[in-house]
């Protein structure tokens, strides 16, 4: 009898085909897109699957940073080192810049995340992007379930979630007015679990930060802040040393780390496989503000 072929492909193989057709539904259809990349595990998925999806031609945007001036070294380092590996060309829309400008004022507290949005949304009318593309999951926060593939954006850079276009079928609307933008999320539809499956799959390197190893750490109000340049111990608190590793990367001061014994990928699949709490409710601090900090950020055009 003759072989029987087998059409079916894996969950990561199909969610894989998805983003790659994403990233070339954008680039067929918006003049000027950029690929928003910070080194994070999420942007650096995204970057390998660019590179997938226009092989073996380069990456045809740039990809761009908004840079507080508070981020863990590892992570510059090696956003560096992969922006160069890649050849691709990377903008940086620097937030102590912005403050030195007198275009934003630092919050008392000297945490920048809230005011990376203005910086944002110069940057992007300066270079005139009408497609951002980011890394949000809709499982990250509740906010950002709401939010479809193509999230459209007014010529202030505002999210309106009562005003999104239908996604049927996966036809994507790409059609601006000049001043309108659109932001893009080919990981839409990934879990935090899909993301690191992936990764193991295809064997990408990432920064020394998502892998478990003793950190001195200050606790507070229940979260692991590892002791660094951003974050001194405060009158009162006791430092001590803690096997951690980062679930997410953002600020050195908003981000804490988990307890973990984690060095290894298939380490962290098991360990996230196991959890029922999202990174970014175990490990953001800016998220803790109120219930509806998340949303309220979007609409002022945060991604």
């Amino acid at each position: 009898m003759a072989p029987v072929s087998d059409y079916r492909i894996s969950h990561i193989a199909a969610l894989e085909a998805e983003a790659i057709f994403i990233f070339r539904e954008v680039a067929a259809t918006c003049q000027r897109p950029v690929l928003l990349f910070s080194g994070g595990k999420d942007s650096i998925v995204m970057l390998h699957l660019a590179q997938k999806a226009f092989a073996p031609a380069p990456i045809p945007f740039p990809v761009m940073h908004v840079d507080t001036g508070q981020n863990f070294a590892e992570v510059i380092e090696y956003r560096d080192r992969r922006v160069a590996e890649t050849g691709v060309q990377l903008l940086v829309a620097s937030v102590q810049d912005a403050i030195d400008r007198g275009m934003v004022t630092e919050p008392p507290d000297g945490t920048r995340n809230r005011i990376q949005t203005p910086v944002l949304l110069e940057a992007a009318e300066k270079y005139q992007f009408d497609a951002l593309f980011g890394g949000a999951r809709r499982d990250e926060e509740k906010a950002r379930a709401k939010e479809r593939v193509f999230s459209f954006r007014d010529d202030f850079g505002q999210w309106d979630p009562k005003n999104q276009r239908p996604e049927l079928w996966n036809l994507y609307n790409g059609r601006v007015h000049p001043g309108e933008q659109i932001r893009v999320f080919p990981l839409s539809n990934w879990t935090e679990l899909d993301v690191w499956r992936y990764i193991g799959a295809e064997d990408i390197p990432l920064p020394d930060v998502y892998f478990a190893a003793e950190r001195e750490v200050v606790d507070r109000g229940g979260m692991l802040y590892a002791v660094n340049e951003f974050i001194r111990p405060r009158e009162g608190e006791e430092v001590f040393s803690e096997k951690i590793r980062y679930r997410t990367v953002g600020d050195a001061t908003l981000t804490a780390g988990v307890r973990s014994d984690a060095t290894t990928i298939d380490e962290i699949i098991d360990e996230v496989a196991a959890t029922r709490i999202t990174e970014r409710g175990a490990t953001r601090g800016d998220d803790k503000t109120s219930e509806a900090a998340m949303e309220d950020r979007k609409r002022e055009g945060y991604f």
